[in-house]
C-alpha cells in the first residue's frame, strides 16, 4: 500500500486529539518525606497545574475550605494553578510555603523536601507542570478544582509511571529531563481521561466533540482554526447535509457552528497574546484578512481590544526552568549538592 505523506489526516478519535494537546513544559518535581504533624502551603502558579501522589502514609489536600483525603497510591491534580495546603491531618501546623522551605536539590528540576513532626511517616511525589499548547486550556477550564484518582482506579499505571520518573531522576542520564516531562504528560492525560470517562456534560463543545459526526468537524476546526470555515465546509467534514449539521451542532454545543469557530479562534488568540504574540501575526494565522478585522472580532467576543490582552514577549526560550511564583527567587537556604 502506498501512503501519501502530504494527504490530510482525519483522526478516528477526535477526543483523543484534544487529549493530545496536553503536552507539558517547565516541569518540576519534589519528593516530600516527613512525619506528622506537618503542613505546607503550595503557592498559586498562574498557568500551571500541580499534582500530588502519596507513596506512603496519608494526608489532606485543602482548597477553598474543602479537604480531600489522600492515601497510598492516590493522585490529586490541581489543574487551575490555585494555591492549596497539604497537611498530615486536620489542623496540622503549616511550616511555610513549599518553594521557600529548605530542601535538597538533586537536579535542576528535582528536589527533596523534609518536614519532620515525629509521628506517622509520609512520602509523596509532587509535580508542577505547564501546558505547552494553547488549545489545552479549552479542556482544562472544564476540570473541577481538584481531580482525584484513587489508587484502585489507576489500574497500576500510576505506580509504573512514578517508578519510571524516579528512575530517570535518580540516574540523571542524558535526555532524562525530556523523558520525565513526557512521563508527566502521560500522568496528566491519564487523570483527565479518567475524568472524561465519567464526566456528565451538558451542551458545549465537549459534548459536540463526543458525537461521531459533529466531532469530526469540531476536531478539524481545532486542528486548523485559520481555514476559511463555512457552514457548508463544516457539514462536509461531518459528512452531513448543511441543514442537518447546523441543527445538530447547535443542539449539542448550545451555539451555532460558526459562532463556535469564532470563539475558538479568540480563545487561542487570548492564550497567545498572553504569551506575547503580535496582533498582526495572529490575524493572518487565524484566518482574518487584516489586523483590523481580527481586532473587531476579538473585541466583539471578549469585550476588550487585543492589545490590552497582550503581554510583553518573553525572552527566547533556553533550557526549561522550574515554574516559580512571580517575583520569588530560589530559596537561599536550598542545598544543592555538588557533582
Amino acid at each position: 500500500m502506498t501512503v501519501d505523506p502530504t494527504a490530510p489526516w482525519s483522526p478516528a478519535d477526535p477526543l483523543g486529539e484534544v487529549l493530545g494537546d496536553l503536552r507539558m513544559r517547565g516541569t518540576f518535581y519534589c519528593r516530600t518525606e516527613g512525619s506528622a504533624p506537618f503542613g505546607v502551603e503550595m503557592p498559586a502558579l498562574e498557568g500551571c497545574m500541580s499534582f500530588h501522589v502519596v507513596i506512603e502514609g496519608s494526608c489532606l489536600l485543602e482548597l477553598d475550605g474543602r479537604s480531600y483525603p489522600l492515601g497510598p497510591g492516590d493522585l490529586a491534580l490541581v489543574p487551575h494553578g490555585r494555591g492549596h495546603l497539604l497537611r498530615s491531618g486536620p489542623g496540622a501546623p503549616i511550616s511555610g510555603r513549599a518553594d521557600l522551605l529548605p530542601q535538597d536539590y538533586l537536579a535542576d528540576h528535582y528536589s527533596v523536601l523534609r518536614v519532620e513532626g515525629g509521628g506517622e511517616r509520609i512520602r509523596q511525589v509532587c509535580g508542577v507542570v505547564e501546558p505547552e499548547r494553547p488549545g489545552a486550556t479549552h479542556l482544562l477550564d472544564l476540570l473541577p478544582p481538584v481531580l482525584l484518582v484513587a489508587a484502585g482506579d489507576s489500574r497500576g499505571w500510576l505506580t509504573v509511571l512514578l517508578g519510571m520518573i524516579a528512575d530517570e531522576v535518580r540516574q540523571d542520564r542524558p535526555g532524562a529531563e525530556s523523558v520525565v516531562t513526557r512521563l508527566a504528560d502521560v500522568v496528566v492525560i491519564q487523570a483527565v481521561r479518567g475524568w472524561l470517562d465519567t464526566a456528565a456534560t451538558g451542551p458545549g463543545w465537549l459534548r459536540a466533540l463526543r458525537d461521531e459526526q459533529v466531532g469530526r468537524a469540531v476536531a478539524s476546526v481545532h486542528r486548523d482554526p485559520g481555514a476559511p470555515w463555512t457552514l457548508d465546509r463544516l457539514a462536509r467534514e461531518a459528512r452531513m447535509s448543511r441543514s442537518a449539521f447546523a441543527v445538530r451542532f447547535t443542539e449539542l454545543a448550545g451555539e451555532p457552528a460558526l459562532r463556535y469557530v469564532t470563539r475558538w479562534r479568540m480563545h487561542l488568540a487570548t492564550v497567545e497574546l498572553g504569551r506575547g504574540a503580535r496582533v498582526g501575526e495572529l490575524a493572518g494565522r487565524l484566518g482574518y484578512e487584516s489586523e483590523a478585522a481580527f481586532s473587531r472580532a476579538y473585541k466583539r467576543v471578549t469585550g476588550v481590544a487585543p492589545v490590552t490582552a497582550r503581554r510583553p514577549a518573553a525572552p527566547a526560550p533556553g533550557r526549561a526552568t522550574a515554574p516559580r511564583p512571580r517575583g520569588d527567587a530560589a530559596p537561599s537556604s536550598s542545598v544543592r549538592p555538588g557533582p
